[in-house]
């Protein structure tokens, strides 16, 4: 009979599942019948998406199990790529239509296809759109590519899948809810199972968690007994006629609940039983499953969210400047024709004077909006700002021959605007290696003294006093000390090749373990009864009587054994607090001990004190009752526990302290030390405990002693006064959030941010307290919490943020965040896969951001001024020219000048500039990291700036018609010699900024000009095409004429007075020793650092001359420049 797994719904008395279970057999003989019938007239494809639809109608009654229409379902596959053949070009049109500027430029193409009323030729914006959809699509699909790819990886694995009878070898995607699956050692848990039988005595799995939370320890799970003693064959397994009942699909990966009813019987499931998908079975031959969630319905799954398409804040706003500029130019063209109405009507010539005033209109509409270049320069200057992360030589991980990459040339910018930082701890922060390096015993501290012989192993640790001590014997509290490291714990034991290796479920248990070994306290092995040790040579065994088990709430664990000489003793280890609270009265050593731990914890050390207690046979057969009536309670299981185990640690004997170190990756403290002081507030988001949460921040600088530590459990105490409480306060405030206890109180059970008033005010308030706050630690946190921490931060306060982390656990934080950074760790490279940047250790980050970012900011930031004050000045020509053509919508520019202006006459120094630009050195970046909260506060680019912007375009405007207007007035020159005359002042006048980076392309600029200029407009094209090139000898005939060069040469002055005024007004009013710090903080370096990619300040207007070179000054940004003065003063 095949086992019925059912997920808790609306139904529950037996009579009910019956029902469904008939049903269900009835449903697979209907759907192979039917299929049997119509398979001659409707394509398979097409049955499956009509068993599809059935199928989701189906799933409500949440009833599955191995079936015909299961083997076309596949429920196990899991699909985390976008695209299909089918569905690519429609859907990445509708992404990439989403960006505004694409979407508006498209309406232009279709306006300029229209004859009656292009006034420009429609391959003028379609071949730039066009190049970008198709740069676009290409990187697109790339990313999708590879996404397939681990897909079918994953999908394809392989696993043994009992049917007939027998296992046989399948894969992961022909595994559904109901099978029962063999999982060898050493192979990845491919759905969530309970456990039903191991190799191991009493059915004990061992398993290591990498993928779920991070921590490459080994964790234990086992089988319930009914299973473990009935279910050790295949005949047996295939007899398994169990019924699971158990809770829906969700991502709380922490908790479990259901029950196996089977042969009679109902049994009680926790977390404990289950294996979850991602889970690596370890040190156990073979375990047997019973597959509960399948696919996309596992919790591993559950906690993974979407891709989403991220845009960057420039992006955004420019997409609102767009249509802005289109609102303009739609109010402009109103105007245009309510005051040219009558004389439109006088010259319509037959037409009616409504029908040519649309005309008119749609006619103005292209010629006003020709940025189409935009587009394509954008998207260009993001691909290269991407190839400098790649080939930044200081961010090569040489060991491991990573480079850093940028996974989305997309959000460069981004990068420079950081507020919020999002980091996992382990991998991340930490390399998860953890050294003993001192410890106390009876009031003496070891580990400062060398050791005149130290093993290899040893090498952090070095005490000959210690040593000698323990070699004689004498001091039997220090045998008893390295005794309690050698057994309480729940370390597993292996040899590989004749070596002894340990698995712990935490660094700190095996680095305590293995220095016992050291010491000659040598942890052999473990079972279910028993644990034996090697003491100094001599072979012990301890039974185990009982595990009082380490919680984030007793913070200490016990074990209790039974010695060789038949004397019971506990065995405890733990935070010094809990520790001390259950001594003896009379504890020696104690003061001793304590001023010990001071001093452990000044050099940023983790501690545990160590106790152990005699406990009498008699009080020890009175409480293993308690203990074993505790254990099988199905109400209040937690509290009866605890109330055993608190009975039994009291009394205790101290016998000292130990002082380990979590061994940071390299860099680390300085990099949070950096970026702190750049602006950005670092919050860590750790599934681990909160006790190793605090200590690695405060190993890693996070926390300092300054700091007054606020601990959260209760969501209670989020509802604190902020305005109760001077900024001070929280300046020197750290958050320590436990989210395991009052998840369900913040969040929802689907995981989701919680809607209702009540959960909404907690989470406000806890987001509102720990945003003023200097750090922030969540511990306890699980995948999607991280996510949601992420996202209401981002709701809340509008920030930026970026979240970094290096396993599958971060994945969904990942890709919640502004930008994702993933690190190729130790864990895979999920993470690095769904990722926008990758690196290959956390100190390159402030690189990443200080450096790369900030420039890159910058660059884009004086880009878009340049070109939008370039283009605009070049439009606003044609609305002072209308008034003088009789409002016909003509250009004021000869057609091809239009077309290659933005293309070919002033491209070269603008994208010199977005690409190459500094401020300041790589090196002054980081002196002053200072210098990035223009980033942050969007300094550079925003509606005021780019109403200034437009400000000076429309005064350039006015002296690039008027001055020759004027100038040319009751003159013989014609219009095309006025066209010449205006388009070449206009391109000398956006070319007026001058660094070493940009003169060639300054000279190529202008020699293609003239080139193209005198071929455009050459007599040999108009007699070929007279309607496309229409103005025949016009440059010649301008050119030849000084008259027409002074005109150029007044304009482009006039045009560039203001800011030279502006320039020389700001250094008058400064004081000198302003424009020293200025300087400095600006990186003006002459002879000094050489930093690649060293370039100019920015744009154009304004020139001065600095020790022998030029450098470039844009006037909107001299007030944001006076702020970094003051900032740096």
């Amino acid at each position: 009979m095949k086992t019925i797994v059912l997920w808790k719904g609306d139904c529950h008395n037996s009579a009910v599942l019956n029902l469904l279970a008939l049903c269900s057999s009835a449903l697979h003989i209907f759907t192979f019948t039917m299929y049997s019938a119509v398979k001659k007239y409707l394509p398979l494809p097409y049955f499956l998406y009509f068993c599809f639809i059935f199928k989701q109608m189906y799933d409500n009654t949440k009833v599955y199990h191995c079936t015909f229409i299961s083997f076309f379902l596949q429920n196990n596959t899991i699909k985390t790529c976008k695209y299909n053949i089918l569905t690519f070009l429609p859907l990445n049109l509708f992404e990439q239509f989403q960006r505004v500027a694409n979407f508006y430029f498209l309406l232009i193409v279709i306006l300029q296809s229209v004859p009656a009323i292009s006034t420009l030729p429609w391959y003028t914006t379609m071949l730039p759109l066009l190049t970008v959809l198709f740069v676009r699509a290409a990187k697109d699909i790339s990313d999708d590519l590879a996404r397939r790819r681990s897909d079918k990886e994953i999908n394809t694995r392989p696993c043994d899948i009992l049917q007939g009878g027998s296992f046989k070898a399948e894969q992961w995607r022909h595994i559904h809810v109901g099978d029962i699956v063999r999982i060898r050692k050493d192979q990845i848990i491919p759905a969530d199972l309970l456990l039903l039988a191991s190799t191991e005595p009493h059915s004990l799995c061992y398993i290591e968690t990498a993928d779920i939370d991070g921590e490459t320890n080994l964790k234990y799970r086992q089988a319930l007994h009914c299973t473990h003693s009935r279910l050790q064959t295949e005949g047996q397994l295939s007899d398994f006629d169990g019924l699971v009942t158990c809770e829906e699909p969700n991502s709380l990966l922490h908790s479990f609940s259901g029950t196996l009813h089977w042969m009679g019987e109902q049994y009680p499931l926790s977390n404990d039983r289950i294996l979850l998908r991602g889970f690596r079975l370890r040190n156990t031959h073979t375990c047997y499953g019973l597959v509960l969630f399948a696919g996309p319905d596992c919790k591993i799954m559950r906690n993974c969210g979407l891709f989403t398409v991220k845009k960057t804040q420039i992006e955004i706003l420019l997409n609102r400047i767009v249509i802005l500029v289109w609102r303009i130019a739609v109010l402009l063209e109103l105007e245009i024709l309510f005051e040219s109405i009558e004389f439109i009507a006088a010259t319509s010539r037959g037409d009616s004077s409504l029908y040519m005033g649309f005309l008119t209109f749609w006619g103005y509409i292209i010629i006003l909006t020709e940025i189409s270049q935009l587009i394509f320069s954008f998207e260009f200057i993001h691909v290269v700002h991407s190839l400098f992360i790649d080939w930044d030589l200081d961010m090569y991980f040489i060991e491991k021959d990573t480079p850093a990459r940028a996974r989305n040339t997309a959000l460069n910018e981004q990068l420079g605007q950081i507020e919020f930082l999002f980091s996992d701890k382990t991998g991340t922060l930490t390399q998860n290696i953890l050294t003993f390096k001192k410890c106390c015993v009876s009031g003496v501290i070891y580990g400062d003294n060398p050791c005149s012989n130290p093993t290899k192993e040893r090498e952090d640790f070095s005490d000959q006093v210690l040593v000698d001590r323990l070699r004689s014997g004498e001091d039997r509290s220090l045998t008893e000390f390295f005794r309690v490291l050698a057994v309480c714990h729940t370390v597993m034991a292996e040899e590989v090749d004749g070596d002894l290796r340990y698995q712990a479920a935490s660094p700190d248990e095996e680095a305590l373990v293995t220095a016992a070994r050291n010491f000659g306290f040598v942890f052999m092995s473990r079972t279910q009864d028993s644990v034996t040790v090697s003491e100094l040579g001599k072979i012990r065994v301890y039974d185990l009587l009982a595990i009082l088990d380490f919680s984030s709430q007793r913070r200490r664990m016990s074990v209790l054994v039974r010695e060789p000489s038949g004397k019971i003793k506990l065995f405890c280890k733990g935070a010094d607090i809990v520790i001390f609270e259950r001594l003896e009265t009379k504890c020696l050593y104690l003061d001793a001990t304590e001023k010990a731990l001071e001093e452990f914890a000044k050099d940023s050390l983790r501690t545990l004190c160590l106790a152990s207690k005699n406990v009498p046979e008699e009080f020890y057969q009175s409480w293993s009752k308690e203990f074993l009536s505790a254990t099988m309670a199905m109400q209040n299981k937690e509290a009866k526990l605890e109330a055993v185990y608190e009975k039994m640690e009291q009394e205790l004997t101290l016998l000292g302290a130990t002082a380990i170190e979590d061994k940071l990756q390299d860099g680390v403290p300085d990099t949070i030390h950096i970026l702190k002081k750049g602006g950005i507030k670092i919050w860590m988001l750790t599934g681990d405990k909160q006790e190793t949460a605090v200590n690695i921040g405060y190993s890693c600088k996070l926390l300092d002693n300054n700091m007054e530590i606020l601990e959260v459990r209760c969501p209670r105490l989020l509802k604190v006064e902020s305005e109760d409480t001077s900024d001070n306060f929280f300046q020197s405030l750290c958050v320590v959030c436990f989210f395991w206890k009052f998840q369900d109180e913040i969040f929802q059970q689907d995981s989701q941010i919680a809607s209702c008033t009540k959960q909404v005010g907690i989470l406000q308030h806890f987001v509102e307290l720990a945003s003023k706050c200097e750090t922030v630690i969540c511990c306890r946190v699980t995948p999607l919490q991280k996510a949601n921490v992420v996202e209401a931060v981002k709701r809340q306060q509008k920030a930026i943020t970026l979240a970094i982390g290096d396993g599958a656990n971060d994945v969904n934080m990942i890709k919640r965040a502004h930008i994702g950074i993933g690190i190729s760790g130790q864990e895979g490279l999920q993470a690095v896969q769904c990722s926008d940047f990758s690196l290959a250790q956390f100190r390159y980050l402030q690189r990443l951001l200080l450096v790369h970012g900030r420039w890159s900011y910058l660059r884009v930031c004086k880009f878009l001024n340049y070109f939008l004050f370039k283009t605009f000045s070049f439009s606003f020509v044609h609305i002072w020219f209308s008034f003088f053509n009789g409002f016909t919508s003509q250009p004021a520019y000869e057609n091809w000048f239009i077309t290659l202006y933005t293309v070919m006459y002033t491209s070269l120094p603008v994208l010199s500039m977005a690409l190459l630009d500094q401020d300041v050195s790589c090196h002054a970046s980081l002196k002053k990291p200072k210098l990035y909260w223009i980033g942050q506060e969007q300094q550079l680019f925003n509606l005021r700036v780019f109403a200034v912007t437009v400000l000076q375009a429309l005064l350039t405007s006015l002296t690039l018609f008027f001055i020759p207007y004027g100038a040319f007035y009751n003159t013989a020159y014609d219009f095309q010699t006025f066209s010449v005359t205006v388009g070449t002042s206009a391109v000398f006048t956006r070319i007026t900024y001058w660094t070493r980076f940009n003169v060639l392309a300054i000279a190529l600029c202008l020699i293609l000009y003239f080139i193209m200029t005198f071929i455009l407009q050459s007599a040999h094209l108009y007699r070929v095409a007279p309607q496309d090139f229409s103005f025949p000898g016009a440059a010649y005939n301008a050119f030849s004429h000084p008259y027409v060069w002074l005109t150029i040469l007044l304009t482009v002055v006039v045009s560039i007075l203001p800011a030279l005024i502006v320039r020389a007004l700001n250094k008058a009013l400064r004081s000198p020793d302003l424009h020293r710090v200025r300087q400095k903080a600006l990186g003006n370096n002459l002879g000094g650092d050489a930093c690649p990619l060293q370039g100019s300040l920015i744009q154009t207007i304004t020139l001065s001359l600095i020790k022998g070179q030029f450098r470039i000054t844009s006037s909107p940004n001299l007030q944001v420049l006076g702020h970094v003065e003051e900032r740096l003063e």
